[in-house]
């Protein structure tokens, strides 16, 4: 489950790797090539994407590090916790709303993905079925009542991947 996310995250290091080691030298070789680097836009642009690559690489070793300390035996299989799906319904309006707790820092969601880190994440965080999670807002606290939840250990394969978002390389 989780190794197919690591799997995932492995394969785009080792493409950022070879982008790194091999492609941008050549591109920053043909660059110095040119002449005058001070108004050389591609010796300019090369750099500016060798330090992206950088940081992508860094943010993404420090990812699968994090995954790997992951134990999904510690995951709770009764309560919400990391990977789980839960929908709740607000107290006071009847709201019905499904959260997808995920584990992450700077990423990108999809609608109803939270951290676990998050205002609501911690809120939601070993909740039971029928409990009632308070989430503090800065006018009032919300009252979500745990309807229904499905936790990691419930969840097919494919969809751990999506446990924890993967950012899109952007293009040049």
């Amino acid at each position: 489950m989780i190794e197919a996310l690591k799997q995932k995250l492995g394969d785009e290091v080792e493409k950022l790797q070879f982008e790194l080691n091999v492609t941008l030298p050549g591109e920053i070789r043909r660059a110095v090539e040119m002449g005058d680097l001070r108004e050389n836009s591609e010796y300019k642009a090369a750099l500016e994407r060798q330090q992206f690559v950088r940081a992508r690489l860094s943010q993404l070793r420090e990812r699968l590090s994090k995954l790997s300390s992951i134990d999904i035996a510690q995951i709770p299989h009764d309560s919400i916790g990391l990977g789980t799906t839960v929908h709740v319904s607000d107290e006071k309006t009847g709201l019905r709303e499904t959260y997808h707790l995920v584990f992450g820092d700077a990423i990108e969601f999809e609608d109803g993905h939270v951290t676990m880190s998050s205002p609501i994440g911690r809120a939601l965080l070993g909740k039971k079925l029928g409990e009632v999670a308070l989430l503090k807002l800065p006018t009032m606290v919300r009252r979500l009542k745990v309807m229904e939840l499905r936790t990691i250990h419930e969840a097919k394969p494919a969809e751990i991947v999506d446990i924890v978002e993967i950012e899109k390389i952007e293009e040049r």
